[in-house]
């Protein structure tokens, strides 16, 4: 990436894009009325190679001074070479430079994608905490960035995840945040039941507080006590829409703390990536509304014959949309990966979708939806199988399930979970269950 460069006069808005490595470079936007032709080429702060001496008879010619801008781009020049070492002394000088939010921002999120690489899970979280906390990054880049995902299959990940999910001093409130209003639009009526809870817990405590005084003159007796059942009845009924309304707000509270884990997890399956018989790599959130996946989740020979248990029905299982995902138990960690550069290969990142008002403008097109539907077959193949075992055995947890064990996961049209369960499916119950592409059901569930 580079940098462009205008002239003092002109308007100047420092904003972030994401390529298709999703990494952060600092790029200055034109206003409507400045023209291209005003755009110049990136001073480098650093140079492996001394400059040769000025002769006596050229003119001598300042070397320009570093500024973070040009060395967090810099460092990105050798961050897509492969040189991690050289990126990170550039991306650390960014940093001593007195650089504004939005350079400190790309320096550290680059930071963390340097040790995530180098396999330094434990200082790319601390990169990415400052980062979310301090300079407002979006937990949503660290889930999309294809050079994160072996950070994303590290326990450094999961707990800054949950980290974020709960909120705090150390790490910010914006994903939390972003994640009640995802909340707030599955379960409306919540605010509604907590102030009726809150509001009957202080009608409650009130009339307690006045009942408790009569109490105890009708257990002292005499002239004018008021009668002890008909007051120890009062007190009673009062404690008792306490003790049920403070335990239907906790109850409540539960219940919006395990659906916000279920969005979040919802949220990173949506990102992992799948590879379709074209080699097309797509992520999950793309096939929405077209295919119906269902995760075969076991041991190699389970899987196997799973698969070709389903492809005695394939004719009927398409009509339904169903697209099989294996994943083999410990394929991950067996794979060997090819490390040129960062992240995915060329070919992969170029196949990933750009995040933004671009994605959605793509996603929503006609024209790519049908090229889509024409690539998809029967069978789709992970790219990055850690994290996909990683998210399942997280699914596994929240359901009560041993992590571990052979499952199926089947998902709707709409990227959500279905239903799941232990051992491998059995496919003819699965085409009872399923409506056809056309059928009523189908686009409701979209």
């Amino acid at each position: 990436m580079a940098i462009a460069t205008l002239p003092s006069s002109h308007h100047l808005h420092f904003c972030f894009f994401s390529s298709a490595s999703s990494k952060f470079s600092i790029t200055t936007q034109l206003c409507l009325n400045s023209p291209p032709k005003n755009r110049v080429s990136l001073v480098i702060c650093s140079s492996s190679t001394s400059p040769p001496p000025p002769s006596s008879s050229s003119p001598q010619v300042s070397e320009p001074t570093p500024t973070a801008e040009s060395c967090v781009n810099a460092g990105l020049d050798l961050f897509s070479k492969g040189r991690v070492k050289d990126a990170l002394v550039l991306f650390d000088t960014a940093l001593t430079l007195n650089p504004n939010p939005v350079e400190a921002q790309a320096a550290f999120y680059n930071k963390a994608c340097c040790h995530a690489y180098r396999g330094e899970g434990k200082k790319a979280a601390e990169c990415l905490r400052t980062a979310l906390k301090e300079y407002n990054l979006k937990f949503g880049t660290i889930l999309n960035d294809p050079d994160l995902a072996s950070f994303r299959a590290l326990p450094e990940f999961k707990e800054l995840q949950e980290e974020a999910r709960l909120g705090g001093e150390d790490i910010g409130y914006s994903f939390r945040r972003d994640l009640k209003l995802i909340s707030e639009v599955q379960a409306p009526f919540r605010g509604v039941r907590r102030f009726f809870y809150v509001a009957f817990i202080a009608a409650a405590g009130i009339s307690t507080f006045f009942t408790i005084p009569r109490l105890i003159r009708a257990i002292q007796g005499g002239d004018g006590a008021p009668d002890f059942g008909a007051t120890a009845g009062n007190a009673a009924i009062n404690v008792a829409g306490i003790v049920v309304f403070v335990a239907l707000l906790f109850w409540d509270n539960k219940k919006e703390e395990e659906q916000l884990a279920q969005i979040m997890r919802d949220e990173t399956l949506s990102r992992l990536p799948l590879r379709l018989s074209t080699d097309r790599i797509v992520e999950l959130v793309q096939l929405r509304d077209t295919v119906r996946p269902v995760i075969l989740a076991g041991k190699k020979e389970t899987v196997s014959l799973a698969m070709r248990n389903a492809d005695k029905f394939r004719t009927e299982l398409l009509k339904r949309g169903v697209l099989l995902v294996p994943v083999i138990w410990g394929e991950g960690r067996e794979t060997k990966i090819e490390k040129k550069g960062f992240g995915l290969s060329q070919k992969a990142v170029a196949s990933l979708p750009s995040i933004g008002e671009d994605f959605d403008q793509r996603t929503q097109s006609i024209i790519a939806k049908s090229k889509l539907k024409s690539e998809i077959r029967f069978k789709a193949e992970v790219v990055s199988p850690t994290e996909w075992e990683r998210w399942i055995r997280d699914q596994q947890k929240s359901e009560g399930v041993t992590p571990g064990e052979d499952v199926y996961i089947i998902l709707r049209l709409d990227g959500r979970v279905r239903r799941s369960g232990k051992g491998m499916p059995d496919w003819a119950q699965i085409l009872k269950e399923l409506p056809p592409m056309e059928a009523i059901l189908s686009k409701l569930e979209r």
